[in-house]
């Protein structure tokens, strides 16, 4: 929010880069883990989330936040399949090289292909981001979000403590994973496409929404009588994916449009550090969890997160969508731009304004039922 969406995904890309190389050296454990340290200081999630949400309308972001679910999801489909065969031609070390050049690639497509998004509303000084975070922090609708994303990635990583042992012991070997894990991660995605395309007015994405967490709990409550045997593993992790993948592009979505005006990076970048939490959470309870009560032990762990988070997600609101609209301006100073900015923010139904002075345009972010375009084009 401070510094403008793509330099910042410069500079993590960047460090990403640098730490895929360090690792590639591999000359000592600890320089793999210096590498791989600087590979996860260069997260950018949440600086594409709210890229992506600066490009998009109210009504189309669900679909975006799919997409890029989507292409994370068959990312690591294609890599149980591709890593074996990676590993025997280039080794763990070229892997990481192969990284490194990847990343290097998608600065190139940042630069030439991804369009500069058009920030609505000004930068922030380091006062008011300090504002800002603590606004965020404190807003209650952000809370039921940021518990729901924090709940879904410690469930996750919580059931993969157990799953590839039970499929082990149901007979197919580890090699053998992804063929259980391709088709599931793929039928997931053909199964969730209804709910995210019917998703259109807020009352219907918001019963999508707790739809999707009671349906969760509902197959995690079946899964100690879905583990016998690969197929009926399949079927249940079939299910779940399904309801996870819904969420997964809920939230975000969700968080981008309840976010206060301004402030969109700054509550993504909140989200998706309790993600990350979440998915350290999950690892360690249901390590922990899997080895002294084996499955029966992560399926209460995680239906009591569940569980709290469907109490949590009754109170959720769905903002009425919200449009861009753009308008020609004459020739302004600074202090004619900055009252008009003022007054425009002023104005019933504009959540987020940007006058760009250079450009000769106004930009509005509005809640359509209450804006008067008349009044904006009287103040113009």
């Amino acid at each position: 929010d401070r510094y403008g969406r793509k330099p910042v995904i410069y500079v993590g890309l960047a460090i990403f880069a640098a730490g895929s190389f360090i690792a590639a050296l591999g000359v000592h454990i600890w320089v793999v883990i210096l590498g791989r340290t600087l590979q996860g200081a260069g997260a950018i999630a949440a600086v594409l989330v709210a890229m992506v949400a600066d490009m998009t309308r109210d009504e189309h972001r669900t679909k975006a936040m799919a997409m890029i679910g989507a292409s994370i999801g068959a990312t690591f489909a294609a890599s149980l399949v591709l890593s074996p065969w990676l590993n025997h031609v280039i080794g763990v070390p070229g892997i990481f090289v192969m990284t490194g050049v990847l990343v290097l690639v998608a600065m190139w497509v940042v630069h030439s292909i991804v369009p500069d998004a058009t920030e609505p509303h000004p930068r922030t000084t380091g006062t008011r981001g300090l504002e800002q975070f603590l606004r965020v922090l404190r807003d209650p609708q952000l809370a039921r979000l940021n518990y729901g994303v924090l709940a879904l990635h410690a469930v996750l990583v919580a059931l993969f403590i157990g799953v590839p042992l039970e499929l082990r012991a149901a007979g197919l070997p580890v090699e053998g994973h992804w063929k259980v894990y391709l088709p599931v991660m793929l039928g997931s995605f053909v199964l969730m496409l209804p709910a995210i395309l019917g998703s259109g007015r807020p009352e219907r994405v918001r019963w999508v929404f707790i739809g999707s967490v009671a349906t969760l709990l509902a197959i995690q409550l079946l899964m100690p009588w879905l583990m016998d045997g690969v197929s009926a593993i399949g079927a249940f992790l079939l299910l779940f994916f399904t309801a996870f993948n819904v969420l997964e592009a809920n939230l975000p979505s969700l968080v981008t449009k309840v976010a206060p005006a301004g402030s969109k990076g700054v509550a993504i970048g909140v989200f998706t550090s309790l993600q990350f939490f979440g998915a350290f959470l999950g690892a360690a309870a249901g390590g922990f969890l899997y080895g002294a009560w084996g499955t029966l032990g992560v399926v209460i762990f995680n239906t009591a997160l569940i569980v709290i988070w469907l109490v949590v997600a009754a109170g959720t609101r769905v903002p009425a969508p919200r449009s861009m609209r753009a308008y020609a301006l004459p020739a302004l100073d600074s202090g004619q731009a900055e009252r008009l900015l003022a007054r425009l923010l002023a104005q019933p139904g504009v959540h987020e304004a940007r006058v760009a002075g250079g450009e000769r345009r106004a930009y509005l972010t509005v809640d359509s039922a209450a804006f008067d375009e008349q009044n904006v084009l009287k103040l113009i």
